[in-house]
């Protein structure tokens, strides 16, 4: 069974043809109208700039909110702290033998 499919999304005023999977659909559509929003968003407010600075600036709005995100669900410190305590307790037990 064939699970892709053929779909037209329509963000800042030009088509975009994909053809993703299935299971895909809803996520990729939810993305297409956020950019969608966050561009019309911009032209209400710099109505005199280009589509491709606007662009430019929703892409950049974007990139900023997921290194946000990434920089939230850093786990480094936690491992890090995990792997003293465990050196920690075996130097303890070692010492205990």
């Amino acid at each position: 069974m064939d699970d892709k499919i053929n779909i037209n999304l329509i963000m800042a005023g030009v088509s975009y043809p994909l053809t993703i999977g299935r299971d895909q659909e809803e996520m990729v559509r939810e993305a297409a109208k956020r950019v969608d929003i966050r561009v019309n968003s911009y032209r209400k407010f710099y109505k005199d700039l280009p589509n491709e600075v606007i662009l430019g600036m929703a892409a950049f709005q974007f990139a900023l909110e997921a290194l946000r995100q990434e920089a939230r669900n850093d786990a480094t410190p936690y491992t890090d702290k995990i792997k003293e305590l465990t050196e920690v307790l075996e130097n303890y037990f070692r010492g205990q033998e």
